[in-house]
């Protein structure tokens, strides 16, 4: 009854995958917003809009992360105290 999870790991192509669209997806953002057609304000406003999103991003999934990985280690503890009661449980132990 002992099910330990098994923990996934990210293989390297996945995380060079990752780090290679983030950084594609910010240069093509940046060099976008440095040749709009307008103002040196407007293009200031998104390039602050764009800095503000992305580490929002990284704040929400860090978050979102960590909630996830509290509530594996409360699980695991109740698993841990239900498999001791079950362990010392006797069925046939006369009351």
């Amino acid at each position: 009854m002992n099910e330990t999870p098994v923990k996934q790991q990210n293989t390297a192509a996945y995380y060079a995958q990752a780090v290679a669209s983030f950084g594609l997806a910010l240069t093509a953002l940046a060099v976008g917003i440095a040749k709009l057609e307008a103002s040196a304000w407007v293009r200031g406003f998104l390039a602050v809009a764009v800095l503000y999103l992305t580490t929002s991003a990284f704040t929400l999934a860090k978050v979102v992360r960590d909630r996830q990985e509290a509530g594996q280690i409360v699980s695991r503890v109740d698993q841990a105290r239900l498999e001791k009661m079950l362990a010392e449980h006797d069925p046939f132990q006369k009351p």
